[in-house]
Order: structure tokens, then C-alpha cells, then sequence
């Protein structure tokens, strides 16, 4: 089964073409970062009007890669949410009308669900069960995936997400956006251990994480040292360093708890922190102490991108009925109301 996956959630527009039988054929993706850089953040209106510039061309685009026309697809998946509304509804009545004109199924696909199954389109890839990381601007989450669909959450952020704490705390220290990026590359320059913030729940007992406690940390020390004299850059890239090292504890310590409390050996970190160079040398040195494997998509599918829908698509359309491409967008969205209870037993 060849199916188009169209990702359109934010300030990205991925498009991707994935075959049940051979794998990722093509896929390609444009980014927003530059035009939403003077903002500061991502304004949604401009991303969604420039989704619809680039949908089509990335379309055709892949297919010419894939060798491939349309009447050679076997079905179409689109992000339906969450995400910006406008944004998610460029993706929808795309895929949707495709669809229409050529009489394939189409579907939509949770956000969260096709970041979840990322890691399937890496080699090796991770055999179920397993337990998943998904750690990104907008959520921290820990999940027991037993299968395509069977997701139980085992522990969420209680406020801002590990890369939204990244960009916040980037913007405190006067980095570009996007922060988290930014933060990453000059924490490499930090000295450790010259400055010193909490590791918010790290031994709170339960899998559950917060970070809006780790941001105030930073926001208090920087207004402390810069009553006496401007921030240099020496101090700026020590206190990223201690920055990333805390967020890269807590995920670590919760991430080896989850696997503890699930009896699993295998961990799949998925998301934009996934990309995150210090989470993966210490994830992979804790997870492979204890016998066990840690698995990520490869970095250009960390972040938002079509491969991951058009594969969470290809799998979920051999069962799914057929519709009558009438569509909705769902811009508040939960895994537990993508057809599985993700806090069942």
C-alpha cells in the first residue's frame, strides 16, 4: 500500500510517500523558522497561509521523487490535530479533496501518534511492546505502546513541556528562535557544574514531569546576575549547560522508571528534544547498563515531518472504513480520544 502523508500542524508543511512493502519512497518538508523569527514564536495566520503555498509543489515534488503518479497511490493521511486550526485545515481539505478526485481513502492521523510511531521508519527498528518518550514543544509524555493503536499513558508534564522550558529559556538568555536549537549548541560551550538548578520531580514517585519550576530557576538566576552587570557570554553558556543537563536528568530518571514499572527493555524516544545530543549519549549509556535498547528516528523525523503521518497512515487504513471525505480538524486533541483509552490497564 503506497499512501501520501500530508503533516501540516504548525510551521512545517512535511509531504511523504510511504509503501507498505518498500518502505519511505520520498518526502520532503519545508520549514517556517525563518519567516516566524522576527515574531519570536510561530503566528499562526502566516503559517497557515504559507502552508497553502507549499503543500502542492512539496506534492508534486515527492511524487516526481517516488516515480510515482497520483493514480499509483493507494490512500492519503493528513494531520488532523492537534495543532493550529488553520494550520491543520490547509492538510485536510487537501488530502480530502485528492481523495475525492481520485476515489482513494483517505484518513486522518493524531499528531502524537505518527511522532510515537517515528521510529519505525529507522533501521533497526524497535519491536513492540516498548516504552516511549515523547518529549517536543508541546508535550512530555510517557507511554506503554504494546501496538499500532494500544498506547497507555504512564506519565505527562503537569505544565510546560521540556522544549517549550528550551525555547523559554533560550529567549531568557537572548538566543535566536528557534531557542531550543540555540540552547543546545551554546550549553556544549558551558562549563559544568559552575552554576546549579533543581531537577523539578525527579524523585516525585511517579512518572508525571513539570519544568515550569526549572524556567523560573533560570529567569531568577539571570535577573540576579544581571543586577550587577550584563550577562557575558561565558555565563550565558553556563547556565544552558546546567539547563540542559537538569532537563536530560529528569528525562532520564523517569524515563528508567517507566521501564522499571513496565518490565520493558526497550525505550523509543521520539520528538523534537529526541534530536537532543546530550539526551541520547545518556540515555543510551542508562538504557544499555540495565540490558536494555534505546531506539530514536533518525534526526530529519525528530521534529515535525510528513514520513511519520504517511506512516502512521499506511497502518492504519488497512482496517480503517472508508468515508465520504467529509472532514473535521481537531485542533485540542487527545491520544485517548484517537480510539484507544491511553490510561486503560
Amino acid at each position: 500500500m503506497r499512501v501520501l502523508g500530508l503533516e501540516t500542524s504548525c510551521d512545517e508543511t512535511g509531504v511523504a510517500v510511504y509503501d507498505t512493502g518498500r518502505g519511505l519512497l520520498a518526502h520532503a518538508l519545508h520549514t517556517q523558522a525563518a519567516m516566524h523569527a522576527d515574531y519570536g514564536g510561530v503566528v499562526p495566520e502566516l503559517a497557515s497561509r504559507d502552508h497553502v503555498r507549499r503543500v502542492l509543489p512539496l506534492v508534486r515534488q515527492v511524487l516526481a521523487e517516488a516515480r510515482l503518479a497520483l493514480t499509483d497511490l493507494d490512500g492519503i493521511a493528513y494531520t488532523q490535530g492537534p495543532g493550529l486550526a488553520g494550520a491543520l485545515l490547509v492538510g485536510a481539505s487537501v488530502a480530502n479533496a485528492l481523495g475525492y478526485a481520485l476515489r482513494k481513502p483517505v484518513i486522518g492521523v493524531h499528531h502524537l501518534e505518527g511522532h510515537l510511531l517515528s521510529p519505525l521508519l529507522a533501521q533497526p527498528r524497535p519491536a513492540f511492546p516498548f516504552v516511549a518518550l515523547l518529549v517536543s514543544g508541546g508535550h512530555t509524555q510517557l507511554y506503554d505502546v504494546s501496538g499500532v493503536g494500544n498506547y497507555r499513558l504512564l506519565g505527562d508534564t503537569q505544565d510546560d513541556a521540556a522544549g517549550e522550558a528550551f525555547d523559554k529559556t533560550a529567549k531568557l538568555l537572548g538566543l535566536p528562535y528557534p531557542g531550543g536549537p540555540a540552547l543546545a549548541r551554546l550549553a556544549a560551550s558551558g562549563r559544568a557544574g559552575v552554576v546549579t538548578l533543581p531537577r523539578p520531580m525527579r524523585a516525585s514517585g511517579d512518572l508525571d514531569f513539570s519544568f515550569s519550576g526549572l524556567k523560573t530557576a533560570v529567569l531568577t538566576l539571570v535577573r540576579r546576575a544581571e543586577a550587577a552587570a550584563p550577562l557575558t557570554e561565558t555565563q550565558k553558556a553556563d547556565i544552558a549547560r546546567e539547563f540542559e543537563t537538569a532537563v536530560v536528568d529528569v528525562l532520564a530518571a523517569k524515563s528508567l522508571a517507566a521501564l522499571d514499572a513496565t518490565g520493558r527493555q526497550r525505550l523509543v524516544v521520539a520528538g523534537g528534544v529526541g534530536a537532543n545530543l546530550e539526551l541520547r549519549a545518556r540515555l543510551a549509556a542508562d538504557v544499555a547498563r540495565r540490558g536494555g535498547e534505546v531506539f530514536y528516528p533518525d534526526l530529519a523525523f525528530c521534529t515535525d515531518n510528513g514520513a511519520m503521518i504517511a506512516l502512521a497512515g499506511a497502518l492504519r487504513l488497512a482496517h480503517a472504513p472508508q468515508g465520504d471525505y467529509a472532514f473535521t480538524v481537531k485542533p485540542r486533541w487527545s491520544l485517548a480520544d484517537a480510539g484507544v483509552d491511553p490510561r486503560a490497564a
